[in-house]
């Protein structure tokens, strides 16, 4: 499944440098349940529940959105979809706070830790298993770039010893310290050359980092990521079915030109949209679902 090459983007036909992420909606089989983890374990606050639709996030910022469908299977495996949903805290206190938080309510969901030098990062899985990814990233200024790829590594972090740094009794107490959206999705693919050709050269990320054949980053304005696809446990995957899990990635750019822009470029990849007037939906490769809206 590999896209067409024949077509060279340009300099400015990326995303704008103030592009970052939306909500990401996933279908669940047992929302009652879905919700007491993320609010109950991950902290998230329950900003609104209409039916069959419960939003969950801090303040005014929306970080999850999930759908009732519970006459879905769950994804088959090695399918294309959600690799992870990465939710960004201001601190390490309140990183701390929020993984002190899931572990106590459901210990069983963690699968690991990492200092990946721009960032530090925790990973669980959900109970309907989507991967969750909860970190903090260091100052920009802390950051390194080497001919265009920023430097990123896999370093181990032991969990307990940062709980002990950065949790403290009244955090404990009060876990939900400060805000939380969505800091980057990472997604599973079937193929690497064909993931860059549609979320870099048609959609308009940047390239931050790459494993050939194996993993993509991409980002707008020189973040470590917005994005990435790898194919670790999803290589050769086609078309997905509908399932639970992965509904929808939301990207929110700056203005309606920017928006405009990104119209004229689909269309320019002869890519499939659909225009709603306030948004643009697009599927990729593997037919997941990404809209782009404008924050003004």
């Amino acid at each position: 499944m590999t896209l067409s090459n024949s077509v060279a983007a340009s300099d400015a036909d990326i995303l704008a440098a103030a592009t970052g992420m939306g909500p990401v909606t996933l279908r669940v089989g047992d929302l009652d349940a879905m919700i007491r983890y993320y609010r109950d374990g991950v902290t998230l606050d329950v900003l609104s529940a209409d039916g069959d639709v419960a939003v969950l996030g801090r303040g005014t910022t929306p970080v999850l959105i999930l759908q009732h469908a519970p006459e879905l299977r769950s994804p088959e495996p090695r399918a294309a979809g959600l690799y992870h949903t990465a939710i960004l805290f201001e601190s390490r206190e309140a990183l701390a706070a929020a993984i002190y938080s899931v572990a106590t309510f459901a210990p069983g969901s963690f699968t690991g830790s990492a200092d990946h030098k721009v960032s530090i990062a925790f990973y669980f899985t959900d109970p309907e298993g989507n991967g969750v990814e909860l970190y903090w990233d260091r100052a920009r200024t802390e950051w390194s770039w080497v001919h265009g790829s920023i430097e990123m590594a896999t370093l181990y972090v032991d969990p307990n010893a940062f709980l002990e740094q950065y949790l403290t009794p009244e955090t404990v107490e009060n876990p939900r310290l400060g805000g939380a959206s969505v800091g980057h999705v990472h997604l599973s693919v079937g193929d690497v050359a064909s993931a860059k050709e549609f979320y870099v050269r048609r959609l308009g990320f940047e390239s931050t980092f790459e494993v050939p054949g194996s993993a993509l980053f991409v980002s707008a304005g020189k973040y470590h990521h917005h994005m990435a696809m790898n194919t670790w446990e999803s290589a050769g995957a086609g078309p997905r079915r509908l399932a639970l899990g992965l509904a929808q990635v939301d990207i929110v750019v700056p203005t309606h030109d920017d928006l405009g822009a990104l119209e004229e470029r689909l269309g320019h990849y002869r890519t499939p949209f659909r225009n709603d007037g306030l948004s643009l939906a697009v599927d990729d490769p593997w037919g997941s679902l990404v809209k782009v809206s404008a924050a003004s």
